[in-house]
């Protein structure tokens, strides 16, 4: 298996091939005292030979530190282990592992499954005496009103002392740990730092800001249809488009008035952990990429604003979801809602310099409604030769009815630059444009079954491997058809 490296958007392998990659998500957010460890069982052979045959060769594996260290010093071995294990699989079948520091509302707190949180163990929790609360409406929400949370995270980005030490330092050391076991397993891929980090007071300050601003935009605003918005919500058949009313315009006026207070927590809070928790990750290995996330807000399409770490392997891993996802009117999802959200998150990229792999998007609704804003969303990644993990997978996730909508033609690792590739979904045609190089090495392409029929030039070697296309040519032009 391969080391990869960065080279200005392009990812590359050893042999400097540019790489794209597909993917899923896992997050381990059960974990039980005893076997099986929670999500992590459902990581067995099938699952990973079942990746394999439909193109994920990508896991995000979001892991929890209050199970990797449950208290100070004392590290989960069995837990561990299983780590091993999805390891030695994953390496068995050619699938990379990027391991995710993942938190939901920083911690449970200590109150297990009664509360929706995960992420930090109880002992680096610090909040001022405040309760956690339950959720309210849907889990997210204690984000926005749960002061307990808030003081949590404010500790974490002070970086204040719990036993001796500054809990950024504690988690770094975390880090280190893992580091020193994966980093050199033929599977791993690279870190990702922490997900989704939140701003803490701040962040309750910027929900504020938002919502003040949307009702003020939404009540003066002459682009804002305000009868039809109410026509439409009444209508039970037509509701789900209610939202429409948040256009790009819209979403611009409003998402405006909270970047300064974004900019301002990313140079002096999110930027100084990126650096301490690399610095802490060097000192063990060499080995592998920095998954850089923006913060929580920058969802929505607010700019992110930190430089990246100078001679550092450092991939760009947005987030971003319709606001209607995980419901039934999920089917409604607007490609303008997100396109303005991923433009920005295009914006970020152009201003980083750096590769894109794509950490958390799609997400589930009811029936089939949805696909077409799922093929809109791969078109639109694809368009900017971005690599993307999808949320998330479950146990059944591949045998419904998605796949047929995930499981398409990309090129795996090309012999040169790429400059386009796309998927024809109508007429199931692929092709992919790029500048080759004078090496010879084939060019590596993943097609689901059926696609079979290659347009390419003169004198060029061909030969497949199960469901991968490996192609040795010079034209800089592939075309695949689907029998």
């Amino acid at each position: 298996m391969q080391r990869f490296t960065t080279q200005g958007t392009r990812l590359l392998d050893e042999h400097g091939r540019e790489c794209i990659f597909h993917g899923v998500n896992l997050k381990d957010d059960k974990m039980l005292e005893e076997p099986p460890y929670g999500r992590l069982e459902h990581l067995d052979e099938e699952f990973f030979r079942r990746s394999q045959k439909l193109g994920f060769r990508l896991l995000r594996l979001g892991l929890m530190w209050a199970y990797i260290e449950p208290e100070k010093g004392q590290y989960n071995e069995a837990y561990l282990q299983k780590i091993d294990e999805v390891f030695a699989l994953a390496a068995k079948y050619d699938i990379y592992i990027m391991l995710d520091m993942h938190q939901d509302l920083y911690s449970d707190f200590g109150k297990g499954n009664a509360l929706p949180g995960k992420g930090m163990p109880y002992w680096a929790c610090l909040t001022d005496q405040y309760e956690a609360k339950p959720q309210w409406f849907v889990w997210s929400d204690r984000y926005y009103l749960d002061k307990a949370v808030h003081r949590a995270f404010d500790h974490f980005w002070a970086n204040d002392k719990v036993l001796g030490k500054g809990l950024q330092e504690h988690l770094a050391e975390a880090w280190q740990t893992l580091a020193r076991r994966y980093a050199n397993q033929p599977a791993f891929f690279g870190f990702d730092l922490l997900n989704e980090p939140f701003p803490g007071t701040p962040g309750g300050k910027i929900f504020r800001k938002l919502v003040a601003k949307l009702v003020r935009v939404c009540g003066v605003s002459p682009s804002v249809h305000r009868i039809q918005f109410l026509k439409t919500a009444l209508n039970k058949e037509r509701r789900g488009y209610a939202l429409d009313v948040l256009t790009p315009t819209v979403m611009g006026k409003v998402t405006k008035v909270a970047a300064g207070l974004v900019e301002k927590f990313d140079k002096e809070h999110y930027a100084p952990f990126v650096a301490r928790m690399i610095a802490a990750l060097r000192e063990i290995t060499p080995n592998g990429v920095i998954l850089l996330e923006h913060n929580y807000w920058c969802n929505l399409g607010i700019p992110f604003r930190i430089e990246p770490p100078a001679g550092e392997a450092i991939v760009y891993s947005p987030h971003g979801y319709d606001f209607l996802v995980d419901t039934p009117a999920y089917q409604f999802a607007s490609n303008e809602r997100t396109g303005f959200m991923f433009g920005q998150m295009a914006q970020n990229q152009a201003a980083m310099n750096v590769p894109v792999i794509v950490g958390e998007w799609g997400g589930g609704g009811e029936g089939e409604g949805f696909f077409p804003h799922i093929s809109h969303l791969l078109d639109f990644f694809e368009a900017r030769n971005w690599s993307n993990t999808y949320f998330t997978y479950t146990p059944g996730f591949y045998d419904q009815p998605i796949m047929r909508v995930l499981a398409r033609p990309y090129p795996r690792a090309v012999n040169g630059t790429i400059g386009s590739f796309a998927v024809d979904t109508e007429r199931k045609i692929f092709t992919l444009d790029y500048t080759p190089r004078d090496e010879e090495l084939p060019t590596e392409i993943y097609l689901p079954n059926g696609y079979d029929n290659v347009e390419a030039g003169k004198g060029a070697r061909v030969e497949y491997e199960g469901t991968v296309l490996k192609i040795t040519e010079r034209s800089g032009r592939i075309v695949v058809h689907y029998n």
